[in-house]
């Protein structure tokens, strides 16, 4: 029996590497398969796969990618679709906002091995404390007013923490929502920015103003993880972000405030959409590999139901990844034992990356605009909208400059005259 050996790029958190612990399993029932890792900061691991992608370099056999990237590299033909997942994979079972945003054309490019949308989490005891209650559907209006007075500076309490780190997938991820449930959007249908309209405009300075009333000190570097930490050690009332942190922020071991934490859906202005994201990390395998059909056992085994249970019997199943199938939504056992398995759901379906804002938009994407450069516009923009939360450049200087910023790339890449 010829050995294979598949090598697998991925990103340092804790799903993954929770899945590199337990390849043992996946080989014992694949003898003939050995599996080498690269783990990679997510910056990185984009660049590297990128690149190897790119210039057809042959690297890797199974690649961890975005939702950003699968809807972009399956038109251009670098991606095998994933037809032979087995007959126990059960495609059906995905969910559907996750599976459409990684098929192009009714065929899957890549499988989600977690998913996740955003929410509001937000401390119930100082909620009770100031006598406020917490809408399922709060408005921006009622989280501004909630924010206000639910920060004590002389104790360290701060009503509201969100992300304030420049980057496409830090603060815009985070403002570009936001921007939707305002009735904002990147591009009009022509491609044109829209950072010179009424919306965004209400959208940045309504942020920045939050911010510097109720929100904590040094905020424009505060990115997912700072966030976290503040929120953990009991500094933040409210804070609006990726469903996935809701298992950190209620388990016991990481958090000071892990039984006085409840969930909300991500703010709206009453336009119809909220403010909440859609992102899943997926496997993918790229066009080329010579080793296809070993990288769709390892990723049929990595992102089945069978892998779940794997993580449930060895971690609990508070640790299981989130956000990929309904089966995991009705399983009594999860439900038990994740109080926000309801709201992460709920927050998914309210994403829709192929109608994600008010108005009509050329692209898919929610919290991004799915074209190839993105990523630089997004990053660029980020950095006024950064400066402005530090107070280095007014929200109108802000604004101007990421509208000659975008304009600038998007003549550049032909979209605009």
């Amino acid at each position: 029996m010829a050995e294979t050996t598949l090598t697998i790029a991925t990103v340092n958190n804790g799903d993954m590497i929770r899945m590199q612990g337990l390849t043992a399993e996946f080989t014992k029932k694949n003898p003939d398969i050995t599996v080498k890792w690269v783990t990679l900061e997510e910056n990185v691991l984009r660049q590297r796969v990128t690149t190897d992608i790119a210039t057809k370099g042959g690297q890797f056999d199974v690649l961890t990618i975005g939702t950003y990237e699968v809807p972009i590299w399956a038109k251009k033909g670098w991606l095998v679709p994933l037809a032979n997942l087995g007959a126990d994979y059960d495609v059906a079972d995905l969910l559907p906002r996750i599976k459409d945003a990684v098929s192009v054309d009714g065929k899957l490019f890549a499988a989600p091995f977690y998913g996740e949308s955003s929410m509001v989490m937000y401390r119930t005891d100082l909620f009770d404390k100031a006598g406020l209650k917490m809408p399922e559907k709060p408005t921006w209006d009622f989280v501004v007013d909630a924010a206000k007075k639910l920060t004590d500076k002389s104790a360290g309490t701060y009503g509201i923490c969100l992300r304030g780190k420049a980057g496409w997938g830090e603060n815009m991820a985070f403002l570009s929502a936001m921007a939707n449930s305002y009735g904002a959007r990147w591009f009009d249908e022509k491609w044109q920015p829209q950072f010179n309209t009424p919306e965004w405009k209400a959208t940045l300075t309504t942020y920045v103003n939050l911010m510097k009333e109720a929100g904590p000190p040094g905020a424009s570097s505060n990115g997912f993880n700072e966030n976290l930490a503040l929120f953990n050690a009991g500094k933040c009332a409210m804070w609006i972000d990726a469903t996935v942190a809701a298992s950190f922020v209620t388990n016991p071991k990481d958090s000071k405030v892990a039984d006085k934490v409840s969930f909300a859906l991500a703010p709206n202005t009453g336009l119809g959409k909220n403010a909440n994201w859609l992102w899943a990390w997926n496997l993918a395998i790229p066009a080329g590999s010579k080793k296809i059909e070993a990288a769709e056992k390892f990723i049929a085994w990595a992102t089945g139901k069978d892998y779940t249970k794997l993580v449930a019997s060895k971690e609990g199943w508070a640790n299981v990844p989130p956000g990929t199938r309904t089966s995991l939504y009705q399983n009594p056992d999860y439900l038990k034992v994740a109080p926000f398995a309801k709201l992460t759901l709920a927050s998914i379906d309210a994403a829709d990356p192929n109608k994600p804002t008010v108005k009509p938009v050329p692209y898919v994407g929610v919290q991004y605009a799915a074209i190839p450069e993105f990523q630089g516009i997004g990053t660029q923009v980020g950095q006024q909208f950064s400066a402005a939360l530090a107070g280095s450049m007014t929200v109108d200087g802000a604004l101007a400059a990421a509208q000659s910023a975008t304009e600038r790339e998007m003549k550049r890449a032909g979209y605009i005259k």
